[in-house]
């Protein structure tokens, strides 16, 4: 079934899906928006919880016509909301998140609701401030066009939050490897970087739903 709509955050739901771990339990996407990634998690996980903040965002999550039953939709900050236990989620993932929050306090908290042994993944983006930025920007651009054609155009959900980058290219790799030590930081043709990391084993997890 093809995505209702496309834009460079939706381009990424595919690497995402790809990082989930086999036999994956409980799955968290947090900021989850209207629901898309969530939904597509929905095949992934035994169990999803998309999480947002924005009452338009999670009554579009909600509304929606093909929710599926292993889905719950929660309107709340992932940042402070103790609803949602850490340590608990075999799978997170967080695509155009971070910049909405001060960073380091958005990765920490990922991090620590991902249950040990469980995998973070996200999705985010970052302002040029380089030369060699601007270059590699410069070159993303006939491929987003070529993509936007593709799919229609770029497009998605009305309502949707937005937030301006600050933070550099290099500051955020940094970041994210003192952070999350032992990730995988790759930056893509669409103006968006890729974390990967694997929470390491051997600390109890929590119970939660």
């Amino acid at each position: 079934m093809s995505d209702p709509y496309w834009n460079h955050n939706v381009h990424h739901h595919p690497e995402v899906l790809d990082a989930v771990p086999d036999g994956c339990g409980k799955a968290l996407d947090a900021g989850c928006g209207d629901g898309l990634l969530t939904r597509k998690l929905a095949a992934r996980a035994a169990s999803v919880t998309g999480v947002d903040r924005s009452p338009e965002m999670i009554k579009l999550a909600r509304g929606h016509a093909r929710v599926p039953g292993n889905v719950t939709y929660l309107e709340a900050d992932f940042l402070a909301d103790g609803s949602l236990p850490e340590g608990a989620y075999d799978f997170v993932s967080a695509v155009a998140v971070v910049h909405h929050a001060p960073f380091e306090e958005a990765v920490t908290r990922l991090a620590r609701l991902t249950a040990p042994g469980g995998r973070l993944v996200i999705v985010g983006m970052a302002a040029n401030r380089t030369v060699l930025d601007w270059v590699i920007s410069a070159c993303g651009v006939p491929a987003s066009q070529w993509y936007a054609r593709r799919h229609g155009g770029k497009r998605g959900p009305a309502g949707m939050p937005v937030e301006d980058v600050h933070m550099s290219w290099g500051q955020i790799r940094q970041a994210v490897h003192r952070l999350l030590p032992g990730c995988d930081f790759r930056r893509t043709l669409l103006w968006r970087y890729v974390v990967v990391w694997d929470k390491p084993s051997g600390q109890p997890r929590e119970d939660g739903p």
